[in-house]
């Protein structure tokens, strides 16, 4: 199973807010270049984000994105759903109907498909922010961080 550049660039954007969290809306032009994201593309995930009750947007000369939530009450599991990205196995995906055990891995990466989205429906933003500033503290790298 692979998280594709979307749900990648998803969490990455959804981490930069908890970052920037209490600061007031961020620019979608700061996150891009924190996390080196395409700016129309961040911006249109933002959108689906926004839609999804994840992120409120501000307009103005100090509007931006800013999470709608508490980090902790953000789940990794929401934030790939909202961007429409999946657990299924590719490989399970390819395999013919016609033989037994096509059919035994198949139910399977089915079976691990769904354990990996309960998993990330336990994920909170929260715990992935914390994990990434330990991993951080332990490099010796200072606050500003890309993800």
């Amino acid at each position: 199973m692979k998280l594709t550049a979307r749900g990648r660039y998803s969490i990455k954007a959804m981490l930069d807010l908890a970052l920037q969290r209490g600061l007031g809306p961020c620019p979608v032009r700061a996150i891009a270049q924190r996390q080196n994201i395409p700016m129309p593309y961040l911006e249109k995930l933002l959108i689906e984000l926004r839609r999804a009750g994840l992120v409120e947007s501000l307009r103005g000369t100090r509007g931006g994105y800013q999470l709608a939530r508490d980090p902790k009450e953000i789940f990794l599991g929401e934030i790939l759903r909202a961007v429409g990205e999946s657990f299924t196995a590719a490989l399970g995906q390819e395999m013919g109907a016609d033989l037994a055990e096509d059919w035994v891995m198949r139910s399977l990466w089915k079976r691990l498909a769904q354990k990996i989205g309960d998993a990330l429906d336990r994920i909170s933003l929260e715990d992935l922010y914390f994990d990434a500033r330990s991993w951080q503290a332990a490099k010796g790298q200072d606050n500003n961080f890309i993800i």
